[in-house]
């Protein structure tokens, strides 16, 4: 019988940086992805690395110090993940976002993020694709970009190579429990006893929580993201509109379908150009109204893009927690039992530091301590 020291459920960016940090301690560790690596949540996301985006405080930090891990990532993984320091802006479209922006730029200097304000003359200047009908923009150096998927297989890769274990097109289908401690993931193929489990399901994780008797308030969040032909360079670095930002941070009604632009272009070529935000469970058949209100709104701020063929979309689901924060924390009723989801659109920016997190959890002490305190589940209650 195959047995394991820790099992991670979960084979995307979150999972598989888990996986990655658990066997540099030297722990036998087996991940279980229900489909391929990176085939779900890191699949349909875009490339961006956002940290102006945060909310200013704990949440720009948090991403701050996962942004400082990816400088050497590329280096220590041993494989190109396509990180580019592209830096980003934040497109104000209209007068009315121009104050909240003003006092956004200037809370996230304080709390340590090299931003600043450009007039409607700076900004096409630096992304002459802009309208000129544009405010202005933010724009920070610190933002970046990678490749999801070549970043899921980049920690997959090392992780095998320090002797981690993956099970692809395996279901879990049960946690068990004897007298309040994980002994074991029952899987549709195999039982795999173990005293330690975490739960990087994504926006699946409340399903794998009920098998262990613990409740997370998680929601899946659907997305869409349409994805243009291969077009020579329209954007420099990651745009995203004050539009998304104001019904992120602020109380105000979110837009139709939760639009708000985000833009990157691939290596390749391809335009990702999203986004919807909307609670719809997990109904993968969008409103027809909806791609193209996306490209609608992308093209008052880049009105370029109209003239560039779209060839296919991409709907996925986010993990939303409601506070903009993960859940990294020991389930109280069930020792052993971790969650390390709830990231929403911040998976890719925060799973450096995830896998070092759940690391230092696990083993109680660590340079990343301090931050597990305001990620823990019970901040809900």
């Amino acid at each position: 019988m195959t047995t394991a020291d820790a099992v991670v459920i979960g084979g995307g960016v979150i999972g598989t940086s888990i996986a990655y940090r658990l066997a540099e301690e030297k722990r036998k560790v087996i991940l279980i992805e229900k489909g391929e690596i990176g085939s779900k949540t890191s699949g349909s996301c875009d490339k961006a690395i956002f940290l102006q985006s945060k909310k200013p405080g704990f949440p720009s930090e948090l991403a701050k110090a996962s942004r400082d891990i990816y400088e050497n990532l590329e280096a220590e993984l041993g494989v190109p993940f396509e990180f580019k320091r592209g830096g980003g802006m934040i497109v104000v479209q209209s007068e009315k976002y121009l104050p909240f922006i003003k006092d956004f730029v200037e809370k996230q200097k304080q709390a340590g993020i090299d931003i600043q304000l450009l007039d409607q003359k700076e900004a096409t200047d630096r992304q002459p694709s802009l309208s000129e009908n544009i405010i202005g923009s933010t724009y920070s150096k610190e933002d970046a970009e990678v490749n999801p998927l070549l970043l899921s297989q980049a920690f997959a890769d090392a992780a095998r190579r320090k002797g981690v274990e993956i099970r692809t097109h395996t279901e879990v289908v049960d946690i068990a429990i004897e007298n309040g401690k994980v002994v074991g993931v029952q899987t549709a193929k195999e039982y795999i006893p173990t005293e330690i489990v975490v739960n990087a399901a994504g926006p699946f994780a409340p399903h794998i929580d009920d098998m262990a008797g613990v409740n997370i308030p998680i929601q899946p969040r659907r997305g869409a993201i349409l994805i243009s032909e291969k077009v020579t360079p329209v954007v420099k670095g990651n745009i995203l509109c004050s539009q998304y930002i104001a019904a992120k941070h602020l109380t105000e009604e979110a837009p139709a379908f939760g639009i708000g632009l985000s833009l990157g272009q691939t290596d390749d070529g391809n335009l990702l150009i999203g986004a919807s935000r909307e609670f719809k469970g997990f109904n993968q058949s969008i409103e027809s109204e909806v791609l193209p209100a996306i490209a609608k709104h992308a093209t008052s701020i880049v009105p370029s893009l109209g003239n560039i063929r779209i060839i296919r979309s991409m709907v996925g689901f986010r993990p939303y927690t409601g506070d903009g924060l993960p859940i990294i924390d020991e389930a109280r009723d069930a020792e052993g039992f971790i969650i390390a989801a709830g990231h929403e659109g911040d998976g890719i920016a925060l799973a450096p530091i995830t896998g070092l997190l759940v690391r230092d959890l696990l083993d109680r002490k660590g340079v990343y301590q301090s931050f597990l305190e305001k990620l823990k589940l019970n901040r809900f209650k």
